[in-house]
C-alpha cells in the first residue's frame, strides 16, 4: 500500500483545486487549514464542520502527520535538542532557547548539508535530501503543542541543518503557512528570519517572495579566509554577496543581520573587525557575533573573552549594532550536527 501525503504539503490553493477536481467546494479548503494549524488537528474524524463523506476521502488520501521524537536532550539554562526521525528513517535537529519572555526555535531546511563550511558539523555529512514543506512546517507545529504556553513560540530562524535557499520552494512554501495569520500558524514577518551561506542568485527571488527577515553567514572579511571557511565564496565572492545584499528590498527600520563566527586566530583579529565595519558601510546592516562553539574533533577554537570583547568594541565604535550571541546549551549536544552524530554512533 502506498504510503499517504501528508497534507501539510499542500498551500491552500492546491487543496482547494484537489477539492474541485472532486466535486467539493473549494471554501472546504480554509476549514480544513483551521483544523490543522490554528486547532492542531491530528486527525480528519474529528473536523465536525465537514460532511462524513470529505473526512472519509480526506483520510483515505492524506495524513496529518506529527514527527517522531528521537531523542530530547534538555539544558540547564533551559534550551531543548529535539533529534526528530523522519518516516524514510533520516533524522533532522531543532534546538528551542528560551528567551527573558518567549522562546525561539531553530529549525532545519534540509537532511545534512552539501556546502562544506569547515566549522559546521552538519556539513560533515554531506546532503542527504531536501526537506518537504510539510516537515519544515511539522517542526515548528509540534513543538509549539509540546509548549505549555504555544503563543510564546514568537520567533522562527531557519538556521539549523541544511542551507535554506538551495530548498527554496519548500521553504518558500512553508514561510508562506509559518506566516499566514488567517489559516496558518499566525508568525510575524519580522519574527521568522532565514540564514543564508549567501546564494546570491536567489536573493532577489526571496526577496520578491517573502517579507521575512534576512541573515547573511558571512564569517570572514577577505575572500581567502571566506574561501577557506565557506567553499560557496568560490562562486559567489564577498564583493558580489554585498552587492545583492544592497539591492535587497528592504522595509523601512529593517536591516540584514550579518552573522560572524569568532575563530580565534583566524578571523578574530582586530583588524578584521575594520574590515567588516568598512565592508558593511553602505549595507543597512546589524552584526551578530557568534564566539565559535567547538565540537569534538573541530579544527577551530573560541576567542578568548577579552579577543571577543575588543571585537565587538571597535563594530560599537563604528556605530553598528554589534550583539554577543552566547550559545545557549553548552551541556547538550549544542551545536548542530552534534545530536544526528550521536544518533549514528550509537547505530
Amino acid at each position: 500500500m502506498m504510503p499517504k501525503s501528508d497534507i501539510k504539503d499542500m498551500s491552500q490553493d492546491q487543496l482547494a483545486a484537489w477539492l474541485e477536481k472532486r466535486g467539493i467546494a473549494s471554501y472546504r479548503a480554509p476549514q480544513i487549514l483551521k483544523w490543522i494549524y490554528l486547532r492542531q488537528a491530528d486527525e480528519f474524524e474529528g473536523m465536525t464542520d465537514l460532511s462524513k463523506e470529505i473526512r472519509t476521502l480526506l483520510d483515505s488520501q492524506f495524513s496529518i502527520n506529527r514527527l517522531e521524537k528521537n531523542r530530547v536532550e534538555k539544558s540547564r539554562d533551559g534550551s531543548k535538542k529535539y533529534l526528530f526521525r523522519l518516516p524514510d528513517g533520516n533524522v533532522i535537529e531543532n534546538v528551542l532557547i528560551p528567551e527573558r519572555d518567549h522562546y525561539t526555535l531553530c529549525i532545519s531546511s534540509q537532511v545534512g548539508c552539501a556546502l562544506g563550511c569547515r566549522f559546521c558539523l552538519t556539513g560533515r555529512g554531506g546532503l542527504s535530501r531536501n526537506l518537504t514543506s510539510g516537515e519544515i512546517i511539522s517542526q515548528v507545529r509540534d513543538i509549539q503543542k509540546d509548549l505549555d504556553e504555544p503563543k510564546s513560540l514568537t520567533n522562527i530562524v531557519l538556521m539549523g541543518m541544511g542551507e535554506p535557499l538551495a530548498n527554496y520552494e519548500n521553504v518558500v512554501k512553508a514561510i508562506h503557512t509559518l506566516t499566514d495569520t488567517t489559516l496558518g500558524l499566525g508568525f510575524s514577518n519580522r519574527k521568522v528570519t532565514l540564514s543564508t551561506s549567501g546564494l546570491v542568485d536567489r536573493l532577489p527571488d526571496l526577496g520578491r517572495d517573502t517579507t521575512v527577515s534576512l541573515a547573511i553567514s558571512l564569517n570572514a572579511t577577505d575572500n581567502k579566509i571566506r574561501d577557506w571557511l565557506m567553499p560557496i565564496n568560490k562562486k559567489y565572492p564577498i564583493e558580489t554577496l554585498l552587492e545583492a545584499c544592497r539591492r535587497y528590498p528592504l522595509k523601512p527600520h529593517r536591516r540584514i543581520t550579518f552573522e560572524y563566527i569568532l575563530l580565534k586566530g583566524v578571523n578574530d583579529s582586530a583588524k578584521d573587525a575594520r574590515q567588516l565595519a568598512k565592508l558593511l558601510r553602505s549595507t543597512r546592516a546589524k552584526i551578530n557575533l557568534i564566539p565559535f562553539n567547538p565540537f569534538e574533533n573541530s579544527e577551530f577554537q573560541r576567542p578568548d573573552e577579552s579577543v571577543i570583547n575588543r571585537f565587538q568594541q571597535i563594530l560599537l565604535s563604528n556605530n553598528y549594532t554589534a550583539i554577543i550571541r552566547r550559545s545557549k546549551g553548552q551541556d547538550i549536544s549544542a551545536a548542530c550536527g552534534q545530536l544526528k552524530g550521536h544518533h549514528r554512533q550509537a547505530h
